[in-house]
């Protein structure tokens, strides 16, 4: 596994050559959708605190990816991490675990996903993107897949502070992404991010250790987020970045709201009602609208 993994990231590679950029992106929303359930499982039954979810996750993701950068380098080569990146990876953990404590998952999605849609777009804007009618059209189903998914009814309101943390955790997650897209070595700048933040989350955890609580099953649920999840999963998205604009990048990961949804109904039990059906046909529609007009040829 680790060889496999450490063989799609080496730099200009035959295997990241061979490895087209829609399949890296669609294993990373898996991935991005496997935290929102394992967070799920994990904060939701009350098998762990989120000061102790955030920190094993961020040690574990960074023990992962120092040793995929083993196997593939032989050694851990030292580089600069970006600050940007490094800050944005760890306002996304710490914000994305403790908004979960009070916040509906899929009111969580929503909000987390929308301030990406609104950091991305208005990043992709400012660098002279424009978008036509039908990629618009595209956008506005995929976001009304996700209202439709949490809209009154089959869904709580969100607290005001679980709101405000999981918006500056969409904010941040955009940011990284952003970060992320200039990256020549996706393994290496991924792993260099998680290393840099390590300290940081022992500190995080600190003015939180008298409460905290974490059973055995809580702590391998964090950790599955952290090493498979959250490290290798970042890394692929980094992959995919490479070649990915900042509208279509942002517009992919309006499916992980839907794919997190199917996965609790598979693995928690969650019903399978009309509405998320109708919800995922929606998102997941609209975002095959936006990219096919992303890619029709313009018109001279």
């Amino acid at each position: 596994m680790a060889a496999l993994l450490s063989a799609l990231f080496v730099p200009r590679s035959e295997a990241l050559r061979a490895a087209p950029a829609p399949l890296l992106a669609a294993v990373a929303m898996v991935a991005f959708a496997a935290n929102s359930i394992l967070c799920r499982m994990a904060l939701g039954a009350g098998l762990i605190d989120p000061a102790s979810f955030t920190a094993v996750r961020i040690v574990t993701g960074a023990a992962t990816l120092a040793l995929l950068l083993i196997v593939r380098d032989r050694a851990i080569r030292v580089r600069r991490p970006s600050l940007i990146g490094a800050a944005a990876l760890f306002v996304y953990m710490a914000g994305f675990s403790f908004a979960y404590v009070s916040l509906d998952a899929g009111v969580g999605a929503l909000i987390l996903f929308g301030c990406v849609q609104i950091t991305m777009f208005a990043a992709a804007f400012r660098s002279g993107e424009r978008f036509g009618a039908l990629a618009l059209l595209g956008l506005a189903l995929a976001m009304a897949g996700l209202v439709v998914l949490v809209a009154p009814g089959e869904a709580s309101a969100p607290s005001l502070a679980g709101a405000a943390l999981m918006a500056l955790a969409g904010v941040a997650w955009g940011a990284f992404t952003l970060e992320g897209r200039g990256q020549g070595d996706p393994l290496a700048a991924t792993g260099w991010s998680f290393f840099a933040i390590a300290p940081v989350a022992a500190l995080l955890w600190t003015p939180f250790a008298p409460q905290a609580e974490a059973t055995g099953a809580g702590l391998a649920l964090a950790a599955a987020s952290g090493a498979l999840a959250s490290g290798a999963g970042y890394a692929t998205w980094y992959a995919a970045l490479r070649t990915l604009s900042a509208s279509r990048a942002s517009i992919i990961q309006l499916s992980v709201p839907v794919i997190a949804a199917l996965g609790g109904a598979a693995l928690l039990s969650e019903p399978v009602t009309g509405r998320l059906a109708a919800a995922s046909a929606l998102s997941l529609g609209g975002i095959g609208l936006f990219l096919r007009a992303r890619q029709a040829p313009k018109r001279a």
